[in-house]
């Protein structure tokens, strides 16, 4: 008798489907129905084209990746706290909703033409455009972060002004301003509910006008970067339930004998020919459960997780008449979440939280 179908995590069944058939000669995974469904699984249409060679990792991205995944933090302590337990469906360093997080950058940037040299009073004006046309409908935003940086010749008593407009419309309704006190940070200006609303879609193009005018008019300053922090949050891809994974290793080995237990399955992005646009981590334990559920050892394995009651009396029918019913069978009990940072097709630089993805406990169902 099968165990339930909710007991079975798709992800994960076809990662161990896929990956025991590759060579050790890191063939990527030629395009098919595995191929396909384990990219839809991921939430990505296809696989993205090779990583663009001038677009550095944002910091910003590196550190919300490094909090957010967890084999990661367990090689690196230092990096989380030990215990710490990270909110599903919460992006950790920004505190708001979220499993997605995109770094979208400035598309007008290679349009604008040379900044001319302005009089006091009539500094110049840019235009910004973001490409949001990755964002699915289904994603939820709860954070978009304009971040701008600036180089001025002088300091400017008062600091300066931030205007931001829509672009095209002239005059154009001004959708937020903000005082600046200095440039020797980055400026950062929350669109979300002044570009567009928090409860609408996010939309599939975003053409700004900034506008920055010293409070004494004596000194502009020049845009040096313009770039979109986007966070969404796409429900498909969150369980709220979700446990911490536990410190214990699986078995190494893949024999069939011995109780039912996780074992090891290392996952490389190099072997599936993903390393290209995948940015981080290299692989992960995936792991997969594997064992007998016989009485006696496997139904109190030490540590393990405890069967279910309805898994202990097929066990005992299957004892006492081998015909009258079959053994309950070893499947994952316990799952725990990856984090993907990678390039997708727009260019952007993509952190992507993934439920259930890692074999920590199994168990007999």
């Amino acid at each position: 008798m099968p165990p339930p179908r909710h007991h079975l995590d798709r992800r994960v069944l076809l990662l161990a489907l896929l990956l025991p058939s590759l060579s050790p000669t890191y063939t990527p995974v030629p395009p098919g129905p595995a191929a396909a469904a384990l990219l839809q699984a991921l939430g990505l249409p296809d696989a993205p084209r090779d990583a663009p060679t001038s677009r550095p990792v944002p910091p910003v991205m590196w550190r919300l990746f490094r909090r957010r995944d967890h084999q990661e933090a367990r090689a690196g302590p230092r990096r989380t706290p030990p215990g710490a337990n990270l909110r599903p469906c919460h992006v950790e360093g920004l505190g708001v909703p979220g499993n997605i997080v995109r770094h979208v950058p400035d598309r007008g940037a290679a349009a604008r033409p040379p900044e001319p040299a302005s009089a006091a009073g009539q500094c110049p004006e840019w235009t910004v455009v973001f490409d949001l046309s990755a964002v699915e409908p289904a994603e939820r935003p709860s954070q978009a972060r304009l971040e701008l940086r600036f180089a001025a010749a002088e300091a400017t008593a008062g600091g300066w002004e931030l205007s931001v407009a829509p672009a095209g419309a002239r005059p154009g309704p001004v959708l937020l301003r903000q005082a600046v006190p200095t440039l020797g940070t980055p400026v950062r200006a929350e669109l979300l509910g002044a570009a567009w609303a928090r409860n609408a879609s996010t939309p599939r193009s975003l053409r700004l006008t900034l506008a920055l005018r010293p409070r004494a008019p004596v000194y502009c300053a020049r845009l040096i970067e313009a770039s979109l922090l986007l966070v969404t949050l796409d429900p498909r891809l969150c369980h709220p339930l979700t446990r911490p994974r536990r410190e214990a290793e699986p078995a190494v080995g893949g024999s069939s004998g011995g109780a039912c237990r996780a074992r090891r399955l290392y996952v490389s992005f190099r072997e599936v020919g993903w390393h290209r646009w995948v940015i981080a981590p290299r692989g992960f334990l995936a792991n997969y459960c594997q064992g007998k559920c016989a009485l006696p050892a496997a139904l109190s394995e030490p540590g393990g997780a405890p069967a279910l009651n309805h898994a202990v009396l097929r066990a005992l029918m299957h004892a006492a008449a081998p015909g009258a019913a079959g053994l309950p069978c070893c499947v994952p009990a316990r799952l725990s979440p990856i984090s993907v940072l990678f390039f997708d097709n727009s260019d952007n630089v993509v952190l992507r939280h993934y439920e259930d993805m890692v074999v920590d406990e199994c168990g007999c169902r």
